[in-house]
């Protein structure tokens, strides 16, 4: 009798209390107490500020702002992202008045390598990075400087004209003419940067200075050097205007007005418009100064022809890794731009060989650069946006802005071909237009592919577990 309550005790014990398995995880419940969700926010919004700062889009930035304060158990958080500035309200659960964090955006510049380690940071704080560490490594993120020092960036601007011309199957002396003209017109801009001068009169006297060294070119065919009759201006100018387009945020607009981002967006296009005019008045003073020295050019009467297709896969690389080096891009991101450049352009090549004009073709090859991006960068961890400007930037119509240009400058009192001059400005509009949408189109449909991918490698992880 003895023996059976000795063992039913236990058994009744075990049913009140119920078993607990030894390896049972509990999880602790942070308690956010007034400054601890204010010391979340900042962190969140400081790091939404630098990556807006350094080329993210307006939805990347307010999604990462969402998701950093989540991961420290805060929410829901409230975000508004402007052209300049970054405002997040939080609203604690019986409070009287929500606490608001404001940030100002004073400058922005293309810091591809500072936005992969933002990322990195990110992530890092999903998988349970402690709050005080973060602090400490983004203000290291902050901080640090530009991956490369100014003569590296100013060789590679000139590296990328080089890449044009190279497409253009220009020769020997043309390639090196382009390399000269637009490092001279880099070193214009980095020396009227560092006056702070503002970058729209910096944009006019770069393109000024291309457009006189384009403007002496024919002077060659007058002394023994090889060739110098057959360096064409033409080539030379339209390199130059693709490194000064390169650094605009064209697919950063799109994107941004795609996504509901209106005030973001019309900040942007006014402020890609601002300084895509500056180069056009360089050039037309270019124009003019060398038409009153009496070196003036005659308007090419058609496009300008490409080279053979190995020399355009090999120039549409070239560009790439000109615009990942000087936008500060470590060799990773480097080696994607470079092999999504030639994604890119065998897209065009293809749309063109199926008939379409140029400016479909150039879209369908930014939907298909953007599109493997995208996938690429989550595989990666690298920026997408990083390597889809690279990507689509051969395909800028450079040569047809200068072709352009020169029509209206040099069309006098025939309007005819002042017409044509502008004809030939519009349908480089549409093709920029078209760029832009294409690469904004590969990125929405791509952001819904990631994200199942995404899912499928985190469930095979647990499985796995």
């Amino acid at each position: 009798m003895r023996h059976n309550l000795r063992r039913f005790l236990p058994s009744l014990g075990g049913l009140i209390r119920g078993e607990v398995p030894a390896d049972t995880a509990t999880e602790a419940i942070p308690v956010i107490d007034e400054a601890m969700a204010v010391g979340i926010l900042d962190l969140a919004v400081r790091i939404g500020q630098t990556m807006l700062a350094t080329g993210a889009s307006a939805s990347e930035v307010t999604a990462t702002i969402v998701r950093v304060s989540a991961a420290y158990g805060l929410g829901p958080v409230h975000v508004d992202v402007t052209y300049n500035s970054i405002t997040a309200s939080h609203h604690r659960s019986g409070a009287p008045l929500p606490f608001t964090l404001l940030r100002v955006v004073r400058q922005t510049a293309p810091d591809h390598d500072k936005l992969r380690r933002l990322q990195s940071l990110v992530a890092d704080i999903g998988d349970g990075l402690d709050l005080g560490h973060a602090r400490t490594l983004l203000r290291e993120v902050r901080r640090s400087p530009f991956r490369y020092g100014p003569g590296i960036v100013i060789v590679a601007q000139a590296t990328l004209a080089v890449g044009v011309a190279v497409m253009f199957g220009a020769g020997p002396l043309t390639v090196a003419v382009a390399f000269f003209a637009a490092g001279a017109a880099a070193v214009t801009q980095a020396l009227l940067s560092r006056a702070q001068v503002p970058y729209f009169f910096s944009q006019i006297a770069a393109a000024l200075v291309l457009t006189l060294v384009a403007a002496l070119t024919p002077l060659l065919a007058m002394t023994s050097i090889p060739g110098g009759d057959s360096v064409r201006p033409s080539v030379i100018v339209a390199s130059g205007v693709v490194l000064m387009l390169a650094g605009l945020t064209v697919v950063g607009a799109a994107q941004d007005a795609i996504d509901g981002f209106a005030l973001t967006a019309t900040g942007r296009i006014l402020e890609l418009m601002t300084q895509t005019l500056g180069v056009v008045l360089g050039i037309l003073a270019g124009l003019q100064t060398a038409r009153v020295l009496g070196l003036t050019m005659e308007p090419p009467s058609a496009a300008l022809p490409l080279g053979s297709v190995p020399l355009q896969f090999a120039g549409a690389a070239l560009i790439a890794i000109a615009v990942a080096v000087f936008n500060g891009a470590g060799l990773r991101i480097v080696v994607v731009s470079a092999i999504l450049s030639v994604v890119a352009w065998l897209g065009f090549l293809a749309a063109s060989g199926i008939g379409l004009e140029i400016a479909a073709a150039s879209g369908i090859g930014a939907f298909a650069g953007s599109f493997i991006g995208v996938l690429a960068a989550y595989r990666l961890h690298v920026p997408a946006v990083a390597i889809t400007t690279a990507a689509i930037l051969p395909m800028v119509p450079g040569a047809a802005v200068f072709r352009g240009l020169l029509g209206i400058v040099e069309s006098g009192d025939n309007p005819q071909i002042m017409l044509e001059g502008f004809g030939t400005l519009a349908a480089a509009a549409v093709i920029g237009v078209s760029l832009a949408v294409g690469a904004s189109l590969g990125i929405y449909l791509g952001q819904p592919v990631r994200a199942s991918l995404g899912g499928v490698v985190r469930a095979r992880a647990r499985l796995r577990r």
